[in-house]
């Protein structure tokens, strides 16, 4: 399931901030319309949020698999093509 999820494009998708040593990115939710390799810019109440990857861990569309945003520090066109081991 989370292969899955790595190997789709995230754009389009509602996320939510499950886990960041910043305490105010927890919680924070919208739908994601832009990704780079650093970031991801969220759609939150009508106002584009841009979160860095390396300090969040994050679910995707209601999914229970957490993505470590650490692990996910790449392009999304290169993401998306990528094989990923089972843990």
């Amino acid at each position: 399931m989370v292969n899955a999820l790595l190997n789709q494009s995230w754009i389009g998708r509602d996320m939510i901030v499950t886990s960041s040593p910043d305490i105010g990115l927890v919680g924070r939710s919208g739908l994601i319309v832009d990704e780079t390799r650093e970031t991801i810019t969220l759609l939150e109440n009508n106002r584009e949020v841009i979160l860095s990857k390396s300090s969040i861990e994050f679910n995707l569309g209601g999914s229970d698999a957490t993505i470590v945003g650490m692990l996910m520090r790449q392009r999304s066109e290169d993401r998306i093509y990528r094989n990923y081991r089972s843990e």
